[in-house]
């Protein structure tokens, strides 16, 4: 029986223990509420997200003791928002993961260092990067729960480690495929969030479909850019790690990061859709983390541009997006 630390109580995390756990692995699941693991313990259910899965507490063990949870576990997979990785990180040993496997499900970076969570993880725990790896979709939490049918990439330099992660996850309803593209993987699910909350601002603010499908085009070129001046290798951007998870969140009513974007789109200020929305929008933090990083590249990025300019300068939306629909071919 494979051992899995899940470190997060949100939806990803919540669907990625019901897909391991149904599939065989215990799973110490790491919480930091203790009114939800009480609640989990008591009832089956995560009270908070995904509330209609039940959980199988012979295999499933909620805790909010995170070296609990860490100890003795094979894998460790990541699945809080990226703005608390290090906070919660910081709290273990350094030689904590040493013997471990580590799979980042964090579809964000490190808010002010700018870095991947794999390179973070990497350096904090002195790991080479054979031992770390990303979840990619395209696959929403909520499609999970309902047991769709949905496809899951595992990126890492390891082929061994990618396909073991892979055959934790493979199931009647999902499809994992190993890829050995960690960095190019990663940087795109980053920027998927930042394209699909301009969406939901072009969205919010009445643009439709034919607008939409222009500037996840203009996307699809704006990423390619970026990704290879950061990380030259060949690369087909076309393939579901890449394209497919930009569209789905994009384009999905479960994305809350095109749902963040719609609410300023419509005249939320970004501290009322956050609290509103009750859930982290990773593309807020991550326009920040891109745009500042493509200040060294002078990558040509407008859409991330546009993103920043609203979120982050506080400049119109309106104004923003009739700027940016100007630059879009």
């Amino acid at each position: 029986m494979e051992k899995i630390a899940m470190l997060g109580g949100g939806s990803w995390a919540t669907a990625l223990t019901k897909i391991l756990a149904e599939n065989g692995a215990r799973v110490g699941w790491w919480m930091r509420s203790k009114d939800d693991v009480q609640h989990l313990l008591r009832t089956r259910h995560n009270p908070r997200y995904l509330s209609s899965v039940a959980h199988d507490l012979s295999r499933v063990y909620p805790t909010t003791d995170l070296d609990d949870a860490v100890d003795g576990a094979d894998w460790l997979v990541l699945a809080v928002p990226a703005a608390f990785v290090q906070g919660t990180l910081d709290k273990l040993d350094r030689d904590a993961l040493k013997h471990k496997r580590i799979v980042s499900a964090i579809k964000g970076m490190i808010p002010g260092r700018n870095v991947l969570v794999t390179d973070y993880v990497a350096e904090r725990f002195r790991l080479p990067h054979a031992r770390v790896g990303v979840v990619a979709g395209p696959c929403h939490a909520e499609e999970v729960a309902l047991e769709k049918q949905s496809y899951l990439t595992i990126g890492s330099p390891d082929p061994e480690l990618a396909e073991d992660f892979c055959r934790l996850l493979r199931n009647r309803y999902v499809k994992a495929n190993p890829a050995p593209d960690l960095d190019g993987i990663e940087y795109c699910a980053v920027m998927k969030n930042i394209i699909a909350l301009t969406c939901g601002i072009a969205h919010g603010l009445g643009y439709g479909d034919n607008f939409q499908a222009v500037l996840v085009s203009n996307a699809v070129q704006e990423i390619r850019r970026f990704v290879h001046a950061l990380n030259p290798q060949p690369r087909d951007l076309s393939g579901s790690a890449y394209l497919g998870d930009l569209l789905v969140t994009a384009y999905s009513q479960f994305s809350r990061n095109r749902t963040f974007g719609n609410m300023v789109g419509r005249g939320y200020s970004v501290k009322s859709a956050q609290m509103e929305m009750n859930m982290v929008a990773e593309g807020y933090y991550a326009v920040k983390s891109i745009y500042e990083l493509n200040r060294r590249l002078q990558v040509p990025m407008p859409i991330t541009s546009a993103a920043y300019h609203v979120l982050y300068e506080k400049i119109s939306p309106a104004i923003e997006i009739e700027l940016l629909r100007e630059k879009l071919r």
